[in-house]
């Protein structure tokens, strides 16, 4: 019912923002030109609910969703960086003196400086044992190609 329609009626009409906007949205989808502005959305059908019990069923359903559509670009993330240190500033503006009277929060300071040295070292020796083993590691695939290729040396020479 139009607010006009009950005026001629006689009836009182408080007419709001909510109820102009209705009128507004009822106008427009009225019109033709409107209906052929959006197309109406299709229907997707309801899906079952499936909870995976294990992980191979969760990578199963990941791999059904994917497969669903083959054409779709698939988001593969990059490789986290490894954590390292910040680098020491350039310039320390607070340096801790040796005199007495440091007050109370000095102490929080100092700990927190205590901790990220630390945190520093233990960075550096983590570096320092992956190294290491990288270079035991490749001197052990050296050794090994050398004996595979001298036991092929030692079969092509008995044919």
């Amino acid at each position: 019912e139009t607010a006009l329609a009950s005026l001629a009626r006689g009836s009182v009409v408080i007419h709001t923002r909510a109820a102009a906007r209705q009128d507004s949205c009822r106008a427009l989808m009225a019109s033709p030109a409107a209906s052929s502005v959006r197309p109406p959305r299709p229907k997707k059908e309801p899906q079952a609910l499936v909870i995976p019990k294990n992980a191979a069923e969760e990578q199963k359903l990941k791999l059904e969703r994917l497969m669903k559509n083959p054409d779709k670009a698939v988001p593969i993330p990059e490789k986290m960086s490894e954590w390292a240190p910040r680098p020491p500033p350039e310039f320390v503006r607070d340096v801790m003196g040796s005199s007495a009277g440091a007050g109370s929060g000095e102490f929080h300071v100092y700990r927190h400086l205590r901790r990220r040295e630390y945190q520093r070292q233990d960075y550096m020796d983590a570096m320092a044992e992956k190294q290491k083993l990288d270079a035991e590691f490749q001197k052990r695939l050296e050794k090994n190609k050398i004996a595979a290729e001298e036991q092929t040396a030692k079969r092509r020479k008995k044919r």
